[in-house]
């Protein structure tokens, strides 16, 4: 004959969860009884003209009506700057054999990465040069570079 499988230790566990499952039921039904919420009304929370948050909504007759279209919302769009494409600059650094150097832009002082197929005639370091700017693989390139003749 088998004997029964329930311990004293097994007993006493389960008391022990019974016992927590009603003090949580106890625990529920005092918030509930004694909550001050009310409801979704005590909930609601109202925004003033000046943006502040408050309890009291707002008077209707204070109403103004707001067109939709002329709130922008981001970064307002850039405006088209006339630039002038040929720009002027001194060759900083070119390699004949590689076939490629930098010309800096006397405006802004960028360097321009240049090919020798962009070129229309052969150019040296520290000639003055004019050039258009176009973007190449790695950023922007100088193309269509001219040398400017001395006078």
């Amino acid at each position: 004959m088998a004997g029964s499988q329930e311990t004293f230790n097994k007993k006493e566990k389960e008391k022990k969860r019974l016992k927590k499952r009603l003090e949580k039921q106890q625990k529920l039904a005092d918030r509930k009884a004694n909550s001050k919420g009310g409801g979704f009304d005590n909930m609601v929370a109202y925004v003033d003209e000046n943006g502040n948050i408050t309890d009291t909504p707002p008077d209707p007759a204070d109403r103004k009506i707001i067109d939709v279209d002329s709130i922008k919302i981001g970064v307002p769009k850039r405006e088209k700057e006339e630039i002038n494409p040929i720009r002027n600059g001194r060759v900083e650094y070119f390699n004949h054999s590689k076939g490629f150097g930098f010309i800096k832009d006397i405006d802004t002082q960028q360097k321009y990465f240049v090919h020798v197929n962009n070129l229309t005639e052969e150019i040296n370091e520290s000639d003055m040069v004019t050039f258009e700017i176009e973007r190449g693989f790695k950023g922007m390139s100088a193309v269509r570079v001219k040398k400017v003749k001395k006078a």
